[in-house]
């Protein structure tokens, strides 16, 4: 099932299709499994409250691109970071750091913010190496700071608290922008970064309040799930009626664009919730061929020590996510992984942290990584240049990576501080 999981991907099917053929030849092989069994297992992949968040996060997402919540959140940032050493690319991490509070999925945040970022960055003559590097680099931010598409997955898939991995992924999603913000620092010099104009204390105060509404979007998300005015699937409905209020108030969203904005979401949340479905039943397989036990059971034998198999399923989830958009690989081989992980003594919000953060650096990698085709449309280059530019700005995304796996406090000492220690 594995090997032609990959060959199908290999010879370019859509996800949701290579996943779906071997779990169907399986169950067609077996006489003891009846054949309505995967529809079944289908249907109850995707019948789950918790999922009704993600349509939600697509949509407010889109009518933030629509409704001219993206510029004024670029202008904003230009107006207080735009002045530091390497200008445009810090006011590109700020600006996506406050978007991940928005959307939560880094294909929203390159497309969307993406195309403003590299805009304003060419106008400014930045290095292109830096334009998109940074921009691909930042994007990702998106699917670690809540609310995340990603997490809300990896919650239902593992039946973890979807607050508690909200909180655990705010520390790790700073410490990646901080992290670039470093790297940008260090290397504007050698690309000869144009630094930012200056700003006068009354044009900060205007920038503000331009952009004080939707700064105030993830106060409203976040701050009502934490204090428990409302679920996350709750959120994500109110996410999108407060960036429709916004899109109305500036006067940037008219009919066609939120029509426009509906079709979007549909088609985005029909492909990422296909690949749940489909993903469920093989990872259903895998649970009745008892893989995880005889993982463990394996694991044991081999006799190694923690970190050595911490660093194995570290390397094992970079190069899936070579290969396998994340909501599929999180369906696989989270029912597969996680049992090991909690043996070894980890928490299971800790490891839904790293798998998602290992998960998303594989975004910026070839083959098949998804926001590298989506850079490649908005700035008008070749795939391989994006992956090229961005390769240096991975430095800083695995020194991250590295620390959330050695300290568990930078994942869960905000979620035990919100709603308490397990």
């Amino acid at each position: 099932m594995v090997l032609l999981l990959f060959v199908l991907l290999a010879a370019g099917l859509p996800v949701a299709v290579s996943i779906g053929i071997p779990s169907l030849v399986y169950v067609l092989f077996d006489a003891s499994i009846p054949s309505f069994v995967a529809i079944q297992r289908m249907v109850a992949g995707v019948n789950t409250y918790s999922l009704l968040a993600i349509p939600f996060f697509i949509f407010a997402g889109n009518l933030m691109n629509t409704s001219g919540v993206t510029t004024r959140i670029f202008d904003t940032c230009a107006a207080f970071v735009g002045r530091l050493k390497g200008g445009l690319a810090h006011v590109n991490i700020v600006s996506s750091i406050i978007f991940a509070g928005m959307s939560g999925a880094a294909i929203a945040d390159a497309g969307g913010l993406g195309s403003i970022e590299i805009k304003a960055m060419r106008d400014a003559k930045y290095d292109e190496r830096m334009t998109i590097g940074i921009t691909a680099a930042s994007s990702i931010v998106g699917p670690i700071i809540p609310p995340s598409m990603p997490i809300v997955v990896y919650g239902v898939v593992a039946s973890a608290s979807i607050g508690r991995l909200f909180a655990a992924g705010i520390v790790p999603g700073f410490l990646m922008g901080l992290s670039l913000m470093i790297l940008v620092f260090t290397l504007a010099g050698r690309m000869n970064c144009p630094p930012g104009r200056r700003y006068s204390v009354k044009e900060k105060f205007v920038a503000f309040w331009h952009g004080f509404l939707p700064f105030l979007a993830p106060v409203i998300i976040l701050g009502g799930i934490f204090v428990g005015y409302f679920t996350p699937t709750e959120a994500a409905a109110i996410a999108c009626l407060y960036a429709l209020i916004l899109g109305i108030i500036y006067g940037e969203i008219d009919f066609a664009r939120f029509k426009e904005a509906v079709r979007s979401s549909m088609v985005t949340t029909v492909q990422v919730l296909i690949i749940v479905a489909s993903a469920t039943l093989f990872a259903w397989i895998l649970a009745r061929e008892q893989v995880p036990q005889q993982l463990v059971a394996m694991i044991n034998n081999l006799n190694i020590s923690k970190w050595a198999i911490i660093l194995i399923f570290n390397l094992l989830l970079l190069i899936v996510g070579l290969f396998m958009e994340t909501v599929a690989a999180i369906n696989i081989l989270v029912p597969v992984l996680l049992p090991v992980m909690v043996a070894l003594g980890m928490d299971p919000v800790q490891f839904g942290i790293i798998m998602i953060l290992n998960l998303v650096i594989g975004t910026l990698t070839p083959p098949f990584g998804t926001v590298l085709f989506v850079l490649s449309g908005v700035a008008d280059v070749s795939v391989e240049t994006v992956a090229r530019n961005t390769f240096i700005f991975m430095g800083p995304l695995l020194l991250v990576l590295a620390f959330v796996n050695i300290f568990p406090d930078l994942t869960m000492w905000l979620p035990n501080l919100i709603f308490g220690s397990n």
